[in-house]
């Protein structure tokens, strides 16, 4: 009688088990690995240190539900995987997706006029199907919840100068600090406090309503005289100066700089010459004077130096100029205004890392210097490869626009306009303390500090990157960024602002995640047309011959074995 062989049985059970076992394991403990060039698929520490602060339930709607394209099926998919990567962290974030577009004309209206009514508007997505072309209406949003707060994120960012791919995987890369800085923002009790100084003539309220309207929802936004003040208390947490034009005196400077020793934080916007647009309304050209801010010291033991001058750049906005007339009207044309550069990002810090251009309006150049503290710098808004300086004093007018600009002459590449100083600082006021500053610091019982806790401040050599025109008859307010003659937006100065603020705000480095890049991996177009044939010959010809190969084979071996 023949023996039965229970070995191969028992080894395929024992694989199936062991795969079994694995797969129950790999449910319970969730595993993943990133090997991806920019770590695409990996959350930041801030990130998780954010999530993992959630105590009680938020939930996120995200309006993306529906049959899109594929570049936009690729955003919900992401949006999904995120929301699922968020969900591990901590199980008090759920989420769910919905379609706006779903349910009856009058559901879906109600859907529309209620969103609309919380600023939600939706954009008009052209889709290609053939030789046909259709409009749809997609909202591209998620909502925060938690308890009565709410937070809406708009997912889709986009940048007019570049196409929709790219604008689609900038909104991918992007989800995540969103997201981050939504729940951040969620689970804030108290709002953080934001002082803007009004002692030097710095910029008028109405002309600070665009900022003050971002800001509002998340801060404090607070206008304090300065000459009011004895200190500025640790309750603040960032003190904005925009556009100051009248000089220090000894004592703000002092209040300003203990301030940053206890470890507050500065956002400089200042000038260094005395001049504006509105300067040739009378005369086509001016000769600007330096604006002496009684700063120098203070900036120089803080690491960095502003000299008076102008910043000249081949990138830049437009003004408008008469050139004749068409009967009783004039003839009106835009030319290129190189005191009004428009950068672009620079560096991949995450203040200015995937923002759009920033619009600067007669900028200077900020120099560093060596210092005793343990400073670190980090050039955030610089001019482009085809830049120059003008030192004052210099002539400015209009006969600039009349001959073609030669790029030989713009040879001061990547000059710096706006920069982040972070680490220790020295005072300037150590060794030479007046007996009134330290009488007046004894009566806060307050120290003198010689030497700051480790913060950051930032310096933009230019007192109107976050300025907005403003109606008084109308009471009217444009957008920061925006150009009166262009009659367009840069959208870089908003995101500036607002990043500088978190920034230099917030403890958690959030921003981390603003400098993930995804990479567009596109095939070389040339490459695909010259080898073609060979790889429809691989993907289609081969595997045809190889099924036919191995027909023909298996028949022969069949009739060689089975013929007697």
């Amino acid at each position: 009688m023949k023996k039965l062989n229970f070995e191969t049985p028992f080894r395929i059970l024992l694989i199936f088990g062991i795969l079994l076992l694995v797969n129950i394991i790999c449910a319970y403990i969730p595993l993943s690995f990133d090997f991806s060039e920019e770590k695409r698929f990996s959350l930041t520490k801030g990130t998780k240190q954010t999530v993992q602060k959630l105590a009680d339930e938020v939930h996120v709607r995200v309006l993306l539900d529906g049959d899109f394209p594929s570049g936009f099926k690729r955003l919900q998919q992401s949006t999904r995987d995120l929301l699922n990567q968020l969900k591990g962290i901590n199980a008090y974030l759920s989420y769910s997706f919905e379609n706006p577009n779903d349910g009856t004309i009058e559901e879906i209206n109600g859907m529309r006029d209620k969103l609309a009514k919380d600023g939600l508007n939706p954009i008009n997505l052209k889709v290609k199907s053939g030789t046909e072309q259709s409009e749809q209406l997609i909202y591209p949003y998620a909502i925060f919840h938690l308890g009565e707060r709410k937070i809406a994120v708009n997912l889709l960012e986009h940048q007019p100068e570049l196409d929709q791919e790219s604008n689609l995987n900038n909104s991918i890369s992007q989800l995540e600090y969103k997201f981050a800085n939504a729940i951040e923002k969620i689970l804030r009790e108290e709002k953080k406090n934001i002082l803007f100084t009004t002692s030097n003539g710095e910029l008028k309220p109405e002309n600070l309503r665009a900022a003050k309207q971002l800001l509002q929802p998340f801060y404090n936004v607070i206008f304090v005289n300065l000459d009011s003040l004895y200190a500025i208390r640790e309750q603040v947490d960032l003190v904005v100066i925009a556009k100051p034009v009248i000089p220090f005196n000894e004592r703000n400077k002092f209040i300003l700089d203990q301030y940053l020793m206890r470890g507050g934080k500065l956002l400089w916007l200042v000038d260094p010459l005395q001049i504006g647009i509105d300067s040739f309304n009378a005369r086509n050209e001016i000769i600007p004077e330096p604006l002496d801010l009684h700063l120098s010291d203070l900036f120089f033991q803080y690491g960095i130096r502003m000299d008076p001058t102008m910043v000249l750049d081949l990138e830049c906005s437009k003004i408008a100029q008469v050139v004749g007339k068409i009967g009783d009207k004039p003839q009106i044309e835009l030319y290129p205004w190189y005191y009004f550069p428009v950068a672009a990002p620079f560096s991949n810090h995450p203040i200015v890392n995937n923002i759009d251009r920033i619009l600067l309006d007669f900028p200077g150049k900020i120099d560093t210097v060596k210092t005793l503290g343990n400073v670190h710098k980090i050039p955030l808004i610089v001019s482009s490869p085809y830049s120059r300086y003008q030192l004052a004093p210099a002539k400015v007018g209009f006969d600039i626009l009349r001959y073609q600009p030669d790029p030989s002459k713009f040879d001061k590449p990547n000059l710096t306009m706006g920069i982040l100083l972070e680490g220790v600082f020295n005072s300037p006021y150590t060794n030479k303390l007046e007996s009134s500053m330290a009488e007046s610091l004894k009566q806060l019982n307050l120290e003198f500090k010689s030497s700051s806790v480790p913060t950051k401040m930032i310096v933009v050599a230019d007192g109107e990157l976050i300025k907005n025109l403003y109606d008084h008859q109308t009471d009217k307010f444009s957008g920061m960024g925006f150009s009166k003659f262009e009659k367009i937006t840069y959208g870089g100065n908003r995101a500036f602002f607002m990043n500088a603020v978190e920034y230099l705000c917030n403890d958690e480095n959030i921003l981390e995640a603003r400098s993930k890049e995804f990479k567009i991996r596109l095939l070389d177009q040339i490459k695909i047309e010259q080898s073609k044939s060979f790889w429809q010959f691989l993907n289609i010809g081969l595997p045809v011959m190889l099924l036919l190969l191995s027909g023909w084979w298996l028949a022969f071996y069949r009739k060689k074995r089975y013929t007697l």
